[in-house]
This record gives structure tokens, sequence and C-alpha cells, in this order.
């Protein structure tokens, strides 16, 4: 029989409280897959999106009316255990890192993986938690800096620095050589200036929508504003991105028919080829290049907590999940 393992699961989409922590089986691995312990996840806002499949569009992927996975978790960071038939890039004792949007079944003690769920070796030096902080969001800032085409010393506005999108973000630009104004919540811009942006907007003190200076992008991370009322911080040829749909899925709409109108732009990336996105956060990593925003973690017990925080849309930077305890410490 298969060994036990703490994993937390729900059989129907909805809030938080229908996720419940179990003892169920340990998944054996496969030909082509490898068997690896967890040591530390993310809760984030492509997982709530999966728990309760909202937006509707989402269930393509998830399952039309129940959820394909009991398990959630989207991204990993652990340790090979065991290595199925057909592998020969990973050994035991591998730390490993790994993201799926479509579901992993991360949020467990142990998950099953291939070369599907983009499975990697972790870079060199780097922690488990830091690696697993430095997946999701980063992979979703590298495609939409990517698609801003942006250079050295283009002037770029950030909204929503302080999320792990964002400020994920404003890394990957100043990286670049990019002039990034940072804009971000009072409590938050302590940890917003680590990132070292050219210039922070505190929201709650000051409309960023007011400042005189124009910039050759716009990127909202939060999707609290749109296209019309940043408009005219955009210089004429200007790019307006968004992580979010925008009312009545506006920023699709709107990506393909400003560019039409040869002006201000809007573009709607689907962020893809997360191998690469991988990769290069990995290199970044190792430079010392980058380093994850986290902002709190909690123990896989308390992970309908996680889940209401990341909800709340007040986290700052990435909500992790961490494994230290076994699974006879699940109570019956």
């Amino acid at each position: 029989m298969s060994e036990p393992m703490r994993a937390a699961v729900r059989h129907r989409y909805g809030p938080p409280e229908v996720l419940e922590i179990r003892a169920i089986d340990r998944p054996d691995c496969g030909p082509g897959q490898v068997l690896v312990r967890v040591h530390a996840t993310t809760v984030n806002r492509t997982d709530c999106a999966v728990l309760m499949a909202k937006p509707f569009i989402m269930r393509p992927m998830t399952g039309w009316i129940h959820p394909k996975r009991a398990t959630t978790g989207t991204d990993f960071a652990g340790e090979v255990v065991a290595v199925g038939a057909e592998v020969d890039e990973f050994e035991i004792g591998d730390r490993v890192w790994g993201f799926h949007d479509e579901g992993l079944s991360s949020h467990a003690e142990y998950l099953v993986a291939g070369r599907r769920e983009n499975v990697a070796k972790m870079p060199a030096g780097v922690s488990f938690v830091d690696a697993a902080a430095s997946l999701e969001a980063a992979h979703y800032a590298a495609n939409f800096v990517k698609r801003l085409q942006v250079h050295q010393g283009d002037r770029v506005l950030v909204n929503g620095a302080s999320g792990a999108i964002g400020s994920a973000v404003v890394q990957l630009l100043k990286n670049k050589g990019v002039v990034v104004t940072a804009v971000c919540g009072t409590a938050n811009i302590p940890r917003v200036e680590t990132l070292n942006p050219d210039e922070i907007i505190d929201y709650e003190r000051e409309d960023f929508r007011q400042t005189s200076t124009r910039f050759h992008a716009v990127l909202d991370a939060v999707g609290k504003s749109s296209f019309g009322r940043c408009r005219h911080l955009l210089l004429p040829r200007g790019v307006y991105i968004s992580s979010e749909l925008g009312w009545g899925c506006q920023n699709p709409l709107l990506a393909l028919v400003t560019p039409c109108l040869r002006g201000k732009v809007v573009r709607f990336p689907l962020p893809t080829n997360i191998a690469a996105s991988m990769q290069q956060m990995g290199a970044l990593l190792t430079e010392g290049k980058f380093a994850p925003l986290i902002d709190r973690q909690y123990p896989l017990e308390e992970i309908r907590d996680a889940f209401g925080y990341v909800l709340t849309g007040e986290k700052c930077g990435n909500v992790m999940l961490t494994f230290d305890v076994g699974v006879e410490a699940l109570a019956d």
C-alpha cells in the first residue's frame, strides 16, 4: 500500500472553506516522472482562480463542473525522492523546482511531475522558499516585461509594485536600465524601496494619475485601473498592460483594436514558455539580480488562512506554504 501524506483537498469550487487537510495516499511516479518531497510552495492569484474557478474561463483547464485535481497548488520547490523509468536528468536528492498554471497539486507533502510540468534543477545556493517565490508571479512578470519592449532609459510606471507580480516587474525593469516609478500603499513603501525604483508614489496620499511625468509604458500589476484612466500618462506611442481582463474583458479587446489606430496601444500578453521564464529567473537568482518579496509563511494546516489573506488583495509580495511536520502529526 502507498504511504500516506498530508494534502489540501477539495471536491468542489468555492471559497477557502472548501479546503480540508487530509491524509491521502502518496502518489507513485510513472515513466518520465519524478516524485518530489515539497519543501515550499506559494498561494497565489492563479491558485485562487483555480480554487474558485473564477474567472469562468478557467474551467476548460480546471474542470467544467468539478475540479479535475482535488489538491490545489501550481508551483513548488523541493527534493527528488524517487525517479521513474526513462528519467535520466534527475537523481534522488536533487533539489528541483517547477510551475504549471493548470495545476500541480503542490499543496501537499509530495507530488509527481514530469517534463510537462516544467520541472528543473534549482539554481545553486538558493533556498527552497526563495525558489518557490520566483516562479508563478515571476513568470507573468517576465512575459509582461518582454511585451513592453522598453529599453534602457525608458520610463515605466508600475501600479501595484508591492505585489508578487509588480515587485518582480520592478526588478526585471531595473535590470534593463529602465527608469521605474512604483505605485504602492503607505505601509509597503519600505519593502518597495528595497527594489530600488527611481520614484515611489504612495497611492493613499496621491493619485498617481495626476503625475506630470509621461511614460513609455504603464503596467497595472493589480488590475485596479484601466487604459482609459491611464491613457493620458502615456507618450504618443506608449503601451498599457494590465494583469487582469478588465471590466467587460476590455483589455483583450483593446489589445486587438488599439494597434490599428497607430497611437497608444494596449497589449494583453498571454504568458507562455514557462521553461524560458524559469531559466531566466534561475540565472538572475544565481547572479544576485533578483530577490522575491515574501510577505508571510504559513504551515499547510493554515492553508485556508493563506488563501483568505491572498484574496484580501493586501499582500506584499508572495505568500508561502512551508512543510516541516510529517503526516503522523495529522489528527484523525
